[in-house]
Protein backbone atom coordinates (compact mmCIF):
# COMPACT_ATOMS: atom_id res chain seq x y z
CA UNK A 1 0.00 0.00 0.00
CA UNK A 2 3.04 2.49 1.04
CA UNK A 3 4.17 2.01 -3.14
CA UNK A 4 0.91 2.55 -4.23
CA UNK A 5 0.56 6.09 -2.23
CA UNK A 6 4.39 7.09 -2.94
CA UNK A 7 3.89 6.93 -6.54
CA UNK A 8 0.73 8.66 -6.70
CA UNK A 9 2.39 11.32 -4.43
CA UNK A 10 5.22 11.97 -6.91
CA UNK A 11 2.85 11.37 -9.95
CA UNK A 12 0.91 14.60 -8.15
CA UNK A 13 4.15 16.46 -7.48
CA UNK A 14 5.30 16.01 -11.15
CA UNK A 15 2.05 17.34 -12.36
CA UNK A 16 2.13 19.99 -10.42
CA UNK A 17 5.59 20.30 -11.46
CA UNK A 18 4.35 20.46 -15.36
CA UNK A 19 1.60 22.70 -14.40
CA UNK A 20 3.58 25.40 -12.85
CA UNK A 21 6.24 25.64 -15.84
CA UNK A 22 4.31 26.73 -18.49
CA UNK A 23 6.74 28.47 -21.47
CA UNK A 24 7.02 32.12 -21.14
CA UNK A 25 6.46 34.32 -24.16
CA UNK A 26 9.71 36.20 -25.18
CA UNK A 27 9.52 39.66 -23.81
CA UNK A 28 10.23 42.63 -26.51
CA UNK A 29 9.18 44.84 -29.06
CA UNK A 30 8.54 43.38 -33.23
CA UNK A 31 7.28 45.58 -36.01
CA UNK A 32 6.62 44.33 -40.01
CA UNK A 33 4.70 44.83 -43.13
CA UNK A 34 2.88 43.15 -45.47
CA UNK A 35 2.17 44.07 -48.94
CA UNK A 36 0.59 42.17 -51.84
CA UNK A 37 -1.54 43.57 -55.49
CA UNK A 38 -4.77 43.25 -52.90
CA UNK A 39 -3.50 43.95 -49.41
CA UNK A 40 -1.10 46.37 -46.99
CA UNK A 41 -0.28 45.33 -43.75
CA UNK A 42 1.47 47.43 -41.37
CA UNK A 43 2.33 46.17 -37.93
CA UNK A 44 3.31 46.19 -33.98
CA UNK A 45 3.88 44.02 -31.67
CA UNK A 46 5.26 44.48 -28.10
CA UNK A 47 5.46 41.80 -25.44
CA UNK A 48 5.59 42.95 -21.96
CA UNK A 49 7.59 41.48 -18.63
CA UNK A 50 4.53 40.48 -17.01
CA UNK A 51 2.99 38.94 -19.85
CA UNK A 52 0.86 41.52 -21.86
CA UNK A 53 0.75 41.67 -24.99
CA UNK A 54 0.21 44.90 -27.24
CA UNK A 55 -0.29 44.49 -31.21
CA UNK A 56 -1.78 46.79 -34.25
CA UNK A 57 -2.06 46.24 -37.63
CA UNK A 58 -3.59 48.76 -39.45
CA UNK A 59 -4.31 47.33 -43.07
CA UNK A 60 -5.70 48.55 -46.66
CA UNK A 61 -7.72 45.81 -48.67
CA UNK A 62 -9.24 45.29 -52.04
CA UNK A 63 -6.67 47.64 -53.35
CA UNK A 64 -5.96 47.91 -57.01
CA UNK A 65 -3.20 49.94 -57.36
CA UNK A 66 -0.35 49.50 -59.56
CA UNK A 67 1.15 53.10 -59.52
CA UNK A 68 3.96 53.17 -56.92
CA UNK A 69 2.84 56.74 -55.60
CA UNK A 70 -0.30 56.05 -54.55
CA UNK A 71 1.31 53.03 -52.93
CA UNK A 72 3.40 55.00 -51.41
CA UNK A 73 0.85 57.24 -50.18
CA UNK A 74 -1.41 54.08 -48.63
CA UNK A 75 2.34 53.31 -47.00
CA UNK A 76 2.51 56.48 -45.16
CA UNK A 77 -1.21 56.66 -44.20
CA UNK A 78 -0.54 52.91 -41.99
CA UNK A 79 2.66 53.81 -40.69
CA UNK A 80 0.97 56.97 -39.44
CA UNK A 81 -2.09 55.23 -38.05
CA UNK A 82 0.23 52.82 -36.53
CA UNK A 83 2.71 55.14 -34.64
CA UNK A 84 -0.69 57.89 -33.81
CA UNK A 85 -2.67 54.64 -32.46
CA UNK A 86 0.10 53.02 -30.56
CA UNK A 87 -0.74 55.02 -27.17
CA UNK A 88 -4.21 53.58 -27.02
CA UNK A 89 -3.75 49.57 -27.91
CA UNK A 90 -4.87 47.83 -24.85
CA UNK A 91 -3.22 45.43 -23.77
CA UNK A 92 -4.56 41.28 -24.35
CA UNK A 93 -3.42 38.39 -22.67
CA UNK A 94 -2.97 35.41 -24.85
CA UNK A 95 -2.18 31.64 -24.18
CA UNK A 96 0.90 30.46 -25.25
CA UNK A 97 2.59 27.03 -25.60
CA UNK A 98 6.27 28.01 -26.32
CA UNK A 99 5.66 27.85 -30.13
CA UNK A 100 2.16 29.78 -31.00
CA UNK A 101 -0.32 32.12 -29.29
CA UNK A 102 -3.84 31.96 -29.33
CA UNK A 103 -7.04 33.49 -27.79
CA UNK A 104 -7.64 32.25 -24.73
CA UNK A 105 -9.46 28.65 -25.28
CA UNK A 106 -9.21 29.57 -29.03
CA UNK A 107 -7.58 27.31 -31.56
CA UNK A 108 -6.63 29.71 -34.25
CA UNK A 109 -3.21 30.91 -34.09
CA UNK A 110 -2.55 34.70 -33.80
CA UNK A 111 1.20 34.46 -33.61
CA UNK A 112 3.94 31.80 -34.31
CA UNK A 113 7.44 31.85 -31.89
CA UNK A 114 10.30 30.23 -33.53
CA UNK A 115 12.79 30.12 -30.54
CA UNK A 116 15.55 28.55 -32.14
CA UNK A 117 15.33 31.61 -34.65
CA UNK A 118 14.04 34.11 -32.60
CA UNK A 119 11.83 35.05 -35.79
CA UNK A 120 8.04 36.49 -34.61
CA UNK A 121 5.11 36.18 -37.14
CA UNK A 122 1.78 37.66 -36.63
CA UNK A 123 -1.15 36.37 -37.98
CA UNK A 124 -4.06 38.48 -39.40
CA UNK A 125 -7.07 37.55 -40.42
CA UNK A 126 -8.57 40.70 -42.70
CA UNK A 127 -12.07 40.62 -43.26
CA UNK A 128 -13.39 37.46 -45.72
CA UNK A 129 -9.89 37.14 -47.04
CA UNK A 130 -7.65 34.54 -46.17
CA UNK A 131 -5.24 34.91 -43.39
CA UNK A 132 -2.18 37.06 -43.64
CA UNK A 133 1.17 36.23 -42.37
CA UNK A 134 3.57 39.26 -41.55
CA UNK A 135 7.31 38.35 -40.75
CA UNK A 136 8.12 40.73 -37.94
CA UNK A 137 11.53 42.08 -36.76
CA UNK A 138 12.60 42.68 -33.81
CA UNK A 139 13.60 46.53 -32.63
CA UNK A 140 14.96 48.21 -30.25
CA UNK A 141 12.44 51.29 -30.69
CA UNK A 142 9.63 51.31 -33.64
CA UNK A 143 10.76 53.25 -36.17
CA UNK A 144 8.21 56.10 -37.53
CA UNK A 145 8.52 53.82 -40.92
CA UNK A 146 7.80 50.41 -40.41
CA UNK A 147 8.07 49.28 -44.24
CA UNK A 148 11.49 47.93 -45.51
CA UNK A 149 13.63 51.30 -47.35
Amino acid sequence: MRTVSTVFVVGLCLAVAFACSAPKPPTGRWEGTYESAQTMIAARLEIAKGGAIYVSAPDALDIAVNDDATREVIRQRLAMGLAGGWSEVIPRTLDFDGKVFRKPGGIAPQMEWNPDTGQMSLIVYPGKEASVRVEMRAVKDFSADPWPG
